[in-house]
């Protein structure tokens, strides 16, 4: 009987290998890959992570879908992902990441730059639309849901109508580059919150009034 089961089942040793670690969170930056994309509003979520990496003096290389490094907080294990589908395709690295190192969606963390919100406001939610960023389109599309943890990075609005792709896909303005560093600091101290306070008491002592 027994090895009927384990044919069947496999062995409860095997069965532990598939367990999701609550431990484990899959952070993904949103971006665009390439040179003349870096130091624009539409890359925030890239230098979260690439910041995240730097103090932990751990580099990223190139994997399947994405650039990917690991690092550790507080006994938590984060897998930083930097996704090089391009913007519109960013669902395609995050489920195979996601599936890869068997991480609950409530342990996904997707950083994205939103125009909605004032330059330098941080937004922790759990759920929400995509509220026509196509990357958040694509991850919801291929998540075959919406309630996914995203951390929004404020990068303002202040285009003229029929410009807000050259606003997003823009480089920083001065003002902007000058507080930047400090909104990405608070951007990081977000996400560590997340994976070590849970999500409710991040938003509530990270997000901007």
């Amino acid at each position: 009987m027994w090895k009927l089961i384990k044919r069947l089942f496999g062995s409860s040793e095997e069965h532990e290998e598939y367990k999701e670690d609550p431990m484990k969170y899959l952070i993904v930056g949103l971006g665009n890959i390439g040179s003349k994309y870096d130091g624009t509003r539409h890359n925030i979520g890239f230098d979260v992570v690439d910041a995240m990496a730097k103090s932990k003096e751990v580099s990223f290389k190139n994997d399947t879908l994405a650039d990917v490094c690991t690092i550790k907080n507080k006994g938590r294990t984060l897998i930083l992902v930097k996704p090089t589908t391009y913007m519109n395709l960013s669902g395609k690295a995050v489920r195979y990441w996601m599936t890869k190192h068997k991480v609950k969606v409530e342990n996904l963390l997707i950083i994205v730059d939103d125009l909605h919100l004032d330059y330098g406001a941080i937004r922790l939610r759990t759920k929400g639309k995509d509220a026509g960023h196509n990357g958040l389109k694509n991850i919801q599309d291929l998540l075959n849901t919406s309630q996914y943890p995203r951390l929004k990075m404020g990068i303002g609005n202040d285009f003229r109508k029929g410009n807000q792709v050259n606003y997003v896909l823009g480089k920083w303005s001065d003002k902007e580059e000058s507080e930047l560093g400090e909104f990405i600091q608070r951007g990081i101290k977000t996400v560590y919150d997340f994976t070590t306070i849970g999500a409710a008491r991040a938003m509530s002592s990270n997000n901007s009034k």
